[in-house]
C-alpha cells in the first residue's frame, strides 16, 4: 500500500493548516522550541530538521511517513487534541462512521442505526485514503483554505490524514485528495457538530498497492505515469508510451541515485514515495 498524505515542508507562501499545528505542537512536546500556530516556517522547518537529525532519519526538514511515525513513536505524552476530562464518555451517542473510498461516500449510524449519507472526496490511486479502522482524535473549528470549514484527525500514524470541509466543492465525489477526506464545508459542519473524539472511524474499497515496475513489466498507465513524472522531475527523456524499456530504467536508475535509494532501476515502495514526495516539491503541490 503506498502511503502519504502532504508533505509538510517549507513553501512561499508558507504552508498552513491543522496537520502543521499537529506536527508543531508535538514538536514542542518532545523539547524543541517553536510557535504552534499551524504556520510552517523556518523554525518549524529547523525543529524538524534537529528531530530528524536526533532520530536517525533524512535531514531534508520535510515532514513525510517516516518523520510522522517517528514524532508519533518518540518518548514523550502524544498529543491528541482538546483534552477530554478523566471519565468522560467521548463517544456517548455511540456513533460510527464509514468511508467507503469505492462508492466516495461517508455513512453515519447511531447505535447500529443509519442516520445519513454523505458524499465525499477520497484519495487519488497515488495518494489514497488509508483503509484500516482509525479514530477522531482532535476536532478544529474553521481551519480555512483547502480544509473549509472544520477538521477532525483520525488516528492513522504515518500522516497528517483528517475528514474536512474544502475551497473545492467540485472535487466531491471524485479521488482527489492527498489521502484525506473531503466533504462539502455545510456537510462537515453538520457532522463535526454530532460526533465527538473518540468516534470510530472505518475506511473500506479497494487497497492501491501499486505494481512493482521494472523493465520488460506490460506496458501500462502506470508506467506512463511514471514516465510523466520523471520528465517533469528532469530525469527521462523518451517518449510517454508506457513501456518499461532501457529509457525508462536508466532514469529510474538516475532518480533512485540522487535519492539516495537502493539502484537497481525497480519502482518499489520505497521509490514510490520518493517520486511522490519529488513531484509534489517540484509541482508546489500543497493540497490535503
Amino acid at each position: 500500500m503506498l502511503y502519504a498524505s502532504r508533505f509538510l515542508r517549507l513553501m512561499t507562501p508558507p504552508m498552513e493548516g491543522p496537520d502543521v499545528l499537529m506536527v508543531q505542537r508535538r514538536l514542542k512536546e518532545l523539547g524543541h522550541k517553536l510557535e504552534a500556530d499551524g504556520v510552517f516556517g523556518p523554525t518549524t522547518e529547523q525543529a524538524v530538521k534537529s528531530f530528524q537529525k536526533a532520530n536517525g532519519l533524512l535531514v531534508d526538514g520535510i515532514v513525510g511517513p517516516d518523520t510522522y511515525q517517528a514524532l508519533q513513536a518518540a518518548n514523550a505524552p502524544t498529543f491528541s487534541g482538546p483534552r477530554v476530562r478523566v471519565g468522560q464518555n467521548t463517544n456517548s451517542g455511540r456513533y460510527r462512521i464509514t468511508v467507503d473510498t469505492g462508492q466516495k461516500i461517508l455513512t453515519l449510524n447511531q447505535n447500529s442505526r443509519q442516520i445519513k449519507v454523505y458524499p465525499v472526496a477520497v484519495g487519488k490511486p497515488e495518494t489514497p485514503t488509508p483503509l484500516g479502522d482509525w479514530t477522531i482524535v482532535e476536532k478544529q473549528l474553521n481551519p480555512g483554505g483547502p480544509f473549509g470549514a472544520r477538521w477532525m484527525r483520525l488516528s492513522v500514524p504515518w500522516g497528517g490524514y483528517g475528514i474536512h470541509g474544502t475551497d473545492n466543492p467540485p472535487s466531491i465525489g471524485t479521488a482527489a485528495s492527498h489521502g484525506c477526506v473531503r466533504m462539502y464545508n455545510e456537510d462537515v459542519i453538520e457532522l463535526y457538530d454530532m460526533v465527538p473524539i473518540g468516534t470510530p472511524v472505518k475506511i473500506i474499497g479497494q487497497a492501491f498497492t501499486g505494481r512493482i515496475l521494472r523493465e520488460g513489466v506490460s506496458p501500462g498507465n502506470d508506467v506512463s505515469e511514471l514516465q510523466r513524472r520523471l520528465s517533469i522531475l528532469g530525469y527521462y527523456r523518451g517518449d510517454i508510451d508506457g513501456f518499461y524499456g532501457p529509457l525508462t530504467r536508466q532514469a529510474v536508475m538516475d532518480f533512485q541515485t540522487a535519492n539516495g535509494l537502493a539502484v537497481d532501476g525497480i519502482v518499489g515502495p520505497q521509490t514510490y514515495q520518493a517520486l511522490e514526495k519529488a513531484y509534489d516539491i517540484a509541482t508546489d503541490n500543497r493540497q490535503p
